[in-house]
């Protein structure tokens, strides 16, 4: 054979090896073709959709959030806010107002500067005839709120009531057969459940974000900004997303129950970091009745000085116990005194479920109202012990106490300032002394007319503030500051 021709035959049998090799390659592992996708999108922005390869594909059990969001969503509004702007032009005499500023970001204003102020949050309609739940710091102070509807329905609402211990207020539309949001059980909720959160954050109406369930009965000392003395924090805390104008939002688990209304976050920037808190619906659903029902809460009270059980705590007092809630004074004339309990006791548990900490004992109590009785367990001694309690309001009774309605004290009959006197004295608030027949107040020197402005240089913002500092100050004496009618400011010292 000449080279040429075995050249040829070289060639020509590499040749068919190689289409050989490719065609038993395809005939056995198959063709793929890989797709290169550009990335030259100055936006650094891409769509982010992803084609099943199955159109079977089924969200496992537990994960479907979509008939909670479809359920819960039409219930959640959208609240706007405006604001005049406060008298005389000064700063807020409100401590949570500063605080709420800095969540909302410039929405939030209030009226603590000169110029008229807006706002922005969220809601939730609880019954068909337009009953809204939202947070008190929400609506407080506010001349206007507009509510808007997920079907872009637009109305005007009134303030029913509103209770800064809380931070939760109800608001009412007017109109009928409208979306509502069914109450959950959130004391039935566990921690690592998951939970919708729904609202309105930075304008995005009805936004949806999962998330689960961290904690719960979460003291963050958000209210205690406040200076009250009866403030209630037991928040559910997640991390499901919660940014400015969520306030109010719902809180629903995965049957789209409201299990809480989402007032708060943990945030060194004011938006979004990992943790966001609620106030459970329990409390929520007795809250905003009370309100409805009497326009002010009918706040049920033990009369006592509590504290955290801490291991330093127990080695201190000799405890043999590491969870509980420490009683650290028992007032006279309360609940808990009629009921036997003492200084040093432990309450482990309120009718019968455990409290571990003051936030989860808090909680339990005001779920009931002024006149309920509840089972008090605690140890004292090493010995487990179980008393019952009759609750009493502010006032040491068991009447249902209505808003600005008149009241009494040590002889003294006392009601909210109206605002025809705040105007006239350019004050934002006051108690102001109708009548006194005897007593402490008239011992002072105190006479008819004049209007409690502060005591102990805090201000008292209406009967809750007042009640609250006169329980805490028993035993001791106390600086009463405020106006009389003809202008005149006055100071008296009370032995209280």
């Amino acid at each position: 054979m000449s080279k040429r021709n075995l050249y040829f035959a070289m060639i020509l049998s590499s040749f068919l090896g190689g289409i050989i090799a490719i065609g038993g390659y395809n005939a056995f592992v198959g063709t793929q073709v890989q797709q290169v996708v550009p990335v030259d999108n100055p936006n650094q922005v891409s769509l982010t959709n992803y084609v099943f390869d199955s159109t079977d594909f089924v969200v496992p059990e537990g994960l479907n959030f979509v008939y909670a969001a479809k359920s819960a969503t039409p219930a959640v509004v959208h609240i706007r806010t405006k604001y005049a702007a406060s008298r005389g032009g000064t700063a807020s005499r409100n401590p949570m107002e500063e605080f709420f500023k800095d969540y909302f970001g410039d929405q939030y204003d209030h009226g603590g500067g000169r110029s008229p102020g807006m706002g922005a949050g969220s809601g939730v309609i609880v019954t068909a005839d337009g009953y809204i739940a939202t947070n008190n710091h929400v609506v407080e102070n506010a001349t206007e709120i507009e509510v808007l509807l997920n079907d872009n329905r637009t109305y005007e609402a009134e303030v029913i009531g509103r209770d800064p211990d809380t931070d939760l207020a109800l608001i009412k539309i007017d109109d009928e057969n409208l979306p509502y949001a069914e109450f959950g059980d959130s004391e039935k909720i566990q921690v690592g459940e998951w939970v919708l959160a729904i609202g309105n954050p930075f304008e995005f109406r009805s936004t949806v974000t999962a998330g689960i369930v961290s904690a719960k009965a979460r003291n963050i000392n958000i209210l205690a900004r406040s200076g009250s003395n009866t403030r209630i924090e037991a928040f559910i805390q997640t991390d499901a997303a919660v940014n400015p104008g969520n306030s109010g939002g719902a809180l629903v688990n995965l049957k789209g129950e409201l299990v809480g209304i989402n007032t708060a976050i943990a945030s060194p920037t004011g938006a979004f970091a990992g943790y966001s808190f609620a106030v459970p619906a329990t409390l929520v659903k007795k809250v905003i009745y009370d309100l409805k029902d009497f326009g002010a809460v009918q706040r049920p009270l033990l009369g006592i000085q509590i504290v955290d059980v801490s291991a330093e705590l127990a080695k201190e007092e000799n405890l043999n116990v590491l969870k509980g809630v420490y009683v650290a004074k028992v007032n006279e004339g309360t609940a808990a005194a009629d009921a036997g309990l003492e200084e040093k006791d432990v309450i482990i548990a309120i009718d019968g479920k455990k409290v571990s900490n003051v936030a989860q004992l808090q909680e339990q109590v005001a779920l009931n109202r002024p006149g309920d009785k509840i089972d008090v367990t605690y140890i004292r001694d090493g010995k487990t012990y179980t008393s019952t309690a009759e609750l009493k309001n502010q006032f040491m009774t068991t009447e249902v106490v209505k808003a600005n309605s008149a009241f009494k004290i040590e002889g003294a009959t006392l009601e909210p300032v109206s605002e025809t006197v705040k105007n006239k004295f350019n004050i934002e608030s006051g108690v102001q002394v109708k009548s006194i027949e005897g007593g402490k107040w008239k011992e002072a020197g105190i006479e008819e007319g004049f209007i409690i402005t502060k005591i102990d240089k805090r201000p008292i913002n209406g009967v809750e503030d007042l009640t609250n500092s006169l329980n805490s100050a028993r035993g001791e004496g106390i600086l009463i500051e405020g106006i009389y009618p003809s202008g005149e400011k006055a100071y008296y010292g009370i032995g209280w």
